[in-house]
């Protein structure tokens, strides 16, 4: 549903959907307090963007000194190729600029360079921004695109919903690390989850369950499903649930260990499991069922399923995971896995799903204890 209400915004008027500062500087500040030097020396590439406008570029041209980075570059897509429906206005910015072409300010992408003092004030900053045209209109699999991408060292953007497995393989491909938004189902993405599980990926800092504002036009026409929320410094920002950061660069609440009870303890205690004698074991896993990732218990040493939110709290010190079970999974799923497993096919799991007398759960990641606390 979210990622439906996010295409559903995208592709209405103007199809302007910023992410906000403060969003930004939040989740960057997390990388900073576990490495300080986590952007020392290093290239940034921020494509699809729009960098006239970009909270991104705003961010990290302020912070260039104080992040010590060697370059920024930031990339924006051709006007004519977001689908314009009130036709497309350059800014002041690009039409005072002696390069202005005002046949390439709609067929061709920019792109903003950051690497120099050029104003002479003694400081590296936003007003020090170079740009031109690029030859192409800016999408990241052009090979115009794909130098930029092998020139940097970290990709941080908001790309495309509909685009992520490509964006994100494209990446991967690279070896680069990164920060990107994203919707919280990608999770489940056949190829999106073997990353997770292998921890070559995982979510960023900050906690998705409440969703994200987005900055948007005042005259922004959304989806009627999609209900305008508020305003936020003055400006109009829609809500869009289940969005969450994902990365390849390491941050403290990765690392931080889930306090866990006892398993008799929670059947007594946890609100979540009331009137429960015991767990639910799965009628096609060996695997006992756990509907909240605060009913973990500590002292069980078989494999769990827990909703696919438990990544959010999740530690590879502290748990191994070993797969997902959700619709069409089964056949992703490797056969050693699933002898582990003991997966017995049942005529209702739809390819993988859980099943619990007879009836499919939510989705859920199998995990396991890293150490057995008895």
């Amino acid at each position: 549903m979210a990622n439906t209400n996010l295409s559903n915004a995208r592709n209405a008027k103007n199809d302007e959907f910023y992410t906000q500062y403060a969003d930004i500087e939040k989740e960057v500040a997390a990388y900073i307090e576990f490495n300080p030097d986590v952007f020392r020396d290093k290239t940034i590439l921020l494509p699809c963007d729009d960098p006239e406008w970009s909270n991104f570029t705003k961010f990290f041209a302020q912070n260039f000194t104080r992040f010590g980075l060697k370059k920024l570059i930031s990339t924006s897509y051709a006007a004519n190729s977001k689908k314009y429906k009130s036709g497309y206005q350059p800014t002041l910015f690009e039409v005072n600029d002696p390069q202005y072409d005002e046949y390439k300010t709609v067929k061709n992408g920019k792109i903003f360079t950051l690497s120099k003092d050029k104003t002479g004030d003694g400081k590296i900053d936003i007003n020090d921004l170079e740009w031109h045209y690029l030859q192409d209109d800016g999408d990241f699999r052009s090979s115009e695109i794909n130098e930029l991408r092998d020139e940097s060292d970290i990709i941080i953007t908001n790309p495309p919903f509909s685009l992520f497995r490509e964006f994100l393989a494209w990446i991967v491909q690279a070896e680069k690390q990164f920060i990107i938004i994203a919707n919280i189902n990608a999770i489940k993405y056949k190829y999106v989850f073997p990353l997770i599980q292998e921890n070559k990926i995982w979510l960023g800092f900050s906690n998705f369950n409440k969703g994200m504002y987005f900055k948007v036009p005042v005259d922004f026409v959304y989806a009627d499903s999609y209900k305008f929320e508020k305003i936020q410094n003055g400006e109009k920002v829609n809500r869009v649930p289940g969005v969450c950061w994902f990365t390849n660069l390491d941050h403290g609440r990765r690392h931080k260990l889930l306090r866990l009870m006892s398993l008799k303890d929670n059947l007594r205690f946890n609100k979540n499991l009331k009137g429960k004698e015991s767990y639910d074991h799965y009628d096609n896993y060996d695997a006992i069922d756990v509907p909240f990732t605060d009913a973990i218990p500590i002292d069980f040493d078989g494999i769990m399923g827990v909703p696919i939110t438990f990544l959010d709290k999740y530690s590879p010190e502290q748990f191994e995971i070993i797969w997902q079970a959700s619709g069409n999974t089964r056949a992703s799923a490797p056969k050693e896995i699933l002898e582990r497993l003991n997966y017995r096919p049942h005529p209702d799991d739809r390819g993988g799903c859980t099943i619990v007398n007879g009836r499919r759960t939510y989705d859920r990641i199998l995990i396991k204890h890293r150490k057995f606390i008895a």
